[in-house]
């Protein structure tokens, strides 16, 4: 694999708004809403450092937008102490962890495919159990669980979108419509398990890009997180994915410990540059 591939496989399953080239990198826009969409991807091996950054700066400034800088293991040598010397703090240190997906082997259950609408994903989802839940904050572990099965569509419908925007959701109705527009710019499914869990899977090739795993505050320790996860991971294999990823920043204990039961383990590290 080349050094740029994970920031490349996030950037195209994380779609900006808007996109414009300064000599091969990337600077991306969207109103403001998430880092992601609002960093620049600064791949490649450009030696004119000082000059490009001036140009970044020069472009959000314009957008009346802050400069942040995604720098990963395919940014330009140098960049991450240049931009250290010029005042930009280090933001949200992330993890990509990988998994391997078994394929499927043949005549077994399948998960379903996202079709129009909602369905129920079945087979390869394994009887949930108590456990730490990506979605926030600690809580005792309940008796029981929702017995509703994960359900997969090819659009984020209101209840989907009320569930993640509760976790990780910032900003008013402007925003949420800005970040849904983000999430619909590639093909993707969106798992979800009533208003309690939801997660998003984006297949890109051999690659399945696991996003949004987020349980609602109430609905924490009942293993959703991790019925949600394997629905997911389900799909891809039937669609033809060999391997998993997912973004997760790395004082989030409680997630990491969940996909690390699940087989994960750290493949590359990034953060954003922010001044």
């Amino acid at each position: 694999m080349t050094d740029d591939v994970f920031d490349r496989l996030v950037d195209r399953a994380w779609p900006a708004l808007g996109r414009t080239d300064s000599g091969g990198w990337t600077l991306r826009t969207a109103g403001g809403v998430t880092k992601r969409a609002n960093s620049v991807l600064p791949l490649g091996g450009r030696r004119d450092l000082e000059p490009a950054v001036d140009a970044a700066e020069e472009f959000y400034a314009g957008q009346g937008l802050p400069c942040a800088f995604s720098v990963g293991p395919g940014a330009a040598p140098g960049l991450d102490g240049l931009l250290e010397a010029r005042g930009y703090r280090v933001v949200d240190p992330t993890l990509v962890m990988v998994a391997l997906l078994e394929p499927v082997a043949p005549g077994a259950g399948r998960g379903g495919a996202p079709v129009p609408g909602a369905g129920p994903a079945s087979g390869g989802v394994p009887a949930p159990e108590e456990g730490a839940e990506p979605g926030g904050g600690a809580g005792a572990p309940e008796d029981g669980w929702s017995g509703a099965e994960v359900r997969l569509a090819a659009e984020p419908g209101a209840d989907w979108l009320d569930v993640w925007w509760s976790v990780d959701g910032r900003g008013g109705g402007d925003a949420r419509e800005t970040a849904r527009r983000i999430l619909t710019g590639v093909p993707a499914v969106y798992g979800s398990l009533g208003a309690e869990a939801v997660g998003r899977g984006v297949v890109q090739g051999e690659w399945l890009g696991v996003y949004c795993m987020a349980t609602a505050a109430h609905a924490r320790r009942r293993g959703h997180a991790r019925r949600i996860l394997n629905a997911l991971l389900s799909h891809g294999r039937e669609q033809g994915a060999r391997h998993a990823y997912l973004c997760v920043v790395e004082a989030n204990t409680a997630a990491r410990s969940l996909y690390e039961r699940l087989g994960f383990t750290v493949s590359a590290r990034y953060h954003y540059r922010v001044r």
